[in-house]
């Protein structure tokens, strides 16, 4: 039986794929969890052989979530689950070590595909994460500006396009707006572009906001 727990903010959305997972006689769900205190919470109170983790959630991003979770269970095989395409998301996922990378699109044949291969060792790459991972290799320069971000630049960059403030990027992420500052200065810099406004717009044009 492979033991999973999974984590998404979505009541309903966390529900169904509950019963994905319970509808195979050898997956079962043992915890669930809808932000970074109740994941944390389930991977030192549950024995699991893999996680399906939200990449969106309130305060820590799953990209935060899943760095702490590798420091604690770095065995524990980890995939991002997603609503974003791939060029997003993706590649920030399996550099902090998710072992798959699947949009919420997907069928749910495909996230049982997912965990029984994790569960086994193995990275689960779907056809548009395996293009993307090749075109970062041949031509990372190629890639959107917003490639070139550290994860907390990005978190930043994406806080601002949905119109937050300084002081409320702060709060969101636990850092105090004076770093905030820092990263903001930085995204505009790597961006080069002069104000919030062109930050905002260019987050939209990507599809970086939610």
């Amino acid at each position: 039986m492979i033991r999973v727990i999974v984590v998404d903010d979505h009541a309903i959305l966390r529900r169904g794929l509950i019963s994905i997972l319970e509808s195979c006689d050898d997956l079962s769900c043992v915890a669930e969890g809808s932000n970074a205190a109740e994941t944390m919470r389930a991977i030192r109170e549950y024995s699991a052989d893999a996680l399906v983790l939200d990449v969106s959630m309130p305060g820590k991003d799953g990209i935060e979530v899943l760095k702490q979770i590798k420091k604690e269970r770095p065995r524990l095989p980890v995939l991002i689950l997603s609503s974003h395409s791939e060029d997003q998301y993706a590649l920030r996922s399996i550099r902090a070590g998710a072992s798959g990378y699947l949009n919420k699109t997907s069928a749910p044949q495909q996230l049982v595909t997912a965990i029984r291969q994790i569960a086994a060792g193995r990275k689960y790459i779907t056809p548009e994460l395996a293009q993307s991972l090749a075109d970062h290799i041949e031509s990372p320069a190629d890639g959107p500006v917003h490639g070139t971000l550290s994860d907390r630049e990005f978190q930043t960059l994406k806080l601002i396009g949905s119109g937050n403030s300084l002081t409320e990027v702060a709060e969101k992420l636990c850092l105090s707006v004076k770093t905030v500052s820092v990263y903001r200065a930085r995204l505009l810099e790597k961006m080069q572009m002069k104000n919030n406004a062109e930050l905002t717009r260019y987050a939209i044009e990507q599809g970086l906001v939610d």
